[in-house]
C-alpha cells in the first residue's frame, strides 16, 4: 500500500489505518457498541490488517482506560511485530483534567502500550480545564523528552487547530494531524473551515467513523432489522431508523453500482472516495471486529476510482448533506 507523510513530520502512514476502539471490550459502557472479542480474535484482526499493508493503528486512553491500547499491542507482540515496525497513535483524555496530566499520564500510556512507542499523541477533545496554550506546551515537553514522536489533536475546530499549530510552530514543532468525523454522509469539515485550514497548514486530517458506523456498508439498507441484533445504543440513533435509511438509499445504490464494476464492496467504495477526494490530505481509520472487515478495509486502497465516479458520488452525497 502507498504511504503518505503524517502532516509535516517524517512519519509515513498508509491512507488506510485501523481504528481500535472496539478492542476495549467491556472497558467502559460506550464500548458495548461491539460484542466482546477474545484476544485471539483481536490478534487475527491485527494480523489481517498488517497482511493487507496497513502500517498504523489508532487507539486512545479513553477506550477502556487503556484496555484497547493493551489489547492492540498484545496482538502485535504475539505476531512478532517489533516496536517501530508499525506506527501507533493514541490519545490523552482531557475531560476534567489540566494540561499537566498529559505529562503525568504519559508513562501510563507507554505501560498500557507494552513499551511500544507513541508515534502520534493526540488531545482527544477540546474540553480540558487548561488552555490550548498550556496543552500544547505540555506536548512540547513530551516531544523534547522524546516520550512522543509527534503531536496531534482530535475534534478541534478550525480556530482551535490554528491556535494549536501556531504554539507548536513557535516552539519548533509541527501540529501533524486533526482527527475528526468525516465520511460521505457527514462532510461538515468541508464547510466549517477545518479542511481548508488543514490544507493551508499542512495538517493531515484523520477521518474517524469513515463508514458512518456501518451505514455506508449498505447492509442496513438491505436488511433494516439487522441493527436490532447489535449490542449497545446504535440501534436507537436517527441514522439507523427506516426513514433515514430510505433517505440515504440513493447514495448506497450509487456505491453498489460502482462497486460491482470493481468487484468490491460499497464500503470499499466509500473508503476509496474518502482517501482520494482531497489528494493526500485525508486518511481514514475504519474499525474492524471481524477478520473479513479488516481485509476489506485494507483492500479499499488498492484501486482508484475514476474522476467521473468520484464526481458522481460527490454529487449524490452533496444532495444528502444539504437536505
Amino acid at each position: 500500500m502507498e504511504k503518505r507523510r503524517l502532516g509535516k513530520s517524517e512519519i509515513e502512514i498508509t491512507p488506510i489505518g485501523m481504528g481500535c476502539w472496539q478492542f476495549a471490550n467491556s472497558g467502559n459502557g460506550i464500548t458495548s457498541y461491539w460484542d466482546e472479542q477474545p484476544q485471539e480474535q483481536i490478534d487475527r484482526i491485527v494480523a489481517a490488517s498488517i497482511a493487507g499493508g496497513v502500517n498504523w493503528f489508532d487507539t486512545a486512553e479513553a477506550y477502556g482506560k487503556g484496555k484497547s491500547e493493551n489489547s492492540l499491542t498484545t496482538g502485535l507482540q504475539t505476531l512478532g511485530v517489533k516496536p517501530n515496525e508499525v506506527v501507533i497513535a493514541t490519545k490523552w483524555q482531557p475531560i476534567f483534567r489540566t494540561a499537566r496530566s498529559l505529562i503525568e499520564t504519559i508513562d501510563e500510556r507507554l505501560q498500557a502500550l507494552n513499551g511500544y512507542p507513541i508515534d502520534l499523541h493526540q488531545i482527544h477533545h477540546a474540553f480540558s480545564f487548561s488552555s490550548i496554550e498550556k496543552q500544547m506546551m505540555s506536548m512540547v515537553e513530551l516531544l523534547r523528552q522524546g516520550k512522543i514522536r509527534s503531536a496531534g489533536v482530535s475534534n478541534f475546530n478550525a480556530n482551535q487547530m490554528r491556535k494549536a499549530h501556531a504554539i507548536l510552530q513557535r516552539e519548533g514543532f509541527p501540529l501533524v494531524s486533526n482527527q475528526v468525523l468525516y465520511n460521505l454522509l457527514n462532510r461538515n469539515i468541508e464547510n466549517n473551515g477545518v479542511l481548508e485550514t488543514a490544507r493551508e497548514l499542512g495538517i493531515t486530517i484523520i477521518a474517524f467513523s469513515p463508514l458512518a458506523q456501518g451505514i455506508l456498508t449498505g447492509k442496513y439498507h438491505q436488511n433494516p432489522d439487522e441493527i436490532q441484533t447489535h449490542p449497545g445504543p446504535r440501534k436507537y440513533l436517527k441514522a439507523f431508523q427506516i426513514k433515514s435509511l430510505e433517505e440515504t438509499l440513493p447514495l448506497i445504490r450509487e456505491m453498489q453500482s460502482i462497486a460491482e464494476a470493481y468487484g468490491v464492496t460499497p464500503a470499499q467504495i466509500a473508503l476509496n472516495w474518502l482517501i482520494r477526494a482531497n489528494g493526500d490530505l485525508v486518511v481514514a481509520i475504519p474499525g474492524a471486529s471481524r477478520v473479513q472487515q479488516a481485509e476489506d478495509n485494507a483492500n479499499a486502497a488498492n484501486f482508484r476510482l475514476t474522476q467521473k465516479e468520484m464526481e458522481k458520488l460527490e454529487e449524490v452525497s452533496t444532495r444528502l448533506n444539504q437536505a
